[in-house]
């Protein structure tokens, strides 16, 4: 239904998005190096990123997940020796995770085994196109937060 025949701009925006997101999560999901899941990926790749410690609660809130379900997650990453989560000195009740040189080596080849996966999307959308989309869907991501 189009906006012409009563389906609102939003409803559009955000059926295209959640479309999206499920396509995403397949064919990353299939893509990842054996035993790594979605929610490693995404940990890892976000400490990689950022190139420093955050803390559980900030992982959780930026990933939109639980408390419960980062600390499940950042368990599995620390027996694989992929982070290093260390107490906060100041604040005994504060944790602080960290990328080790194994968890960034892991998220190295996890990377290297999704990115053909989306060349077809590159090539069919073109950078340039993908480079002008970012910035408004930062933005929307941005205002959802």
């Amino acid at each position: 239904m189009s906006e012409e025949e009563g389906d609102p701009l939003a409803i559009a925006l955000f059926s295209e998005v959640l479309a999206l997101e499920g396509l995403v999560h397949a064919r990353l999901t299939q893509a990842l190096p054996r035993g790594m899941e979605l929610s490693h990926f995404l940990v890892l790749n976000h400490l990689a990123r950022l190139g420093r410690e955050r803390s559980p609660a900030q992982l959780a809130k930026t990933l939109n997940v639980t408390k419960g379900a980062m600390t499940n997650t950042l368990s599995k990453l620390e027996v694989l020796g992929y982070v290093h989560i260390r107490p906060d000195w100041d604040d005994g009740r504060r944790k602080w995770v960290d990328l080790s040189a194994s968890g960034l080596s892991a998220r190295q080849s996890a990377v290297r085994a999704i990115a053909p996966l989306f060349e077809d999307v590159m090539a069919a959308v073109g950078a340039d196109r993908v480079r002008q989309g970012l910035p408004f869907l930062r933005e929307l991501r941005g205002v959802l937060d």
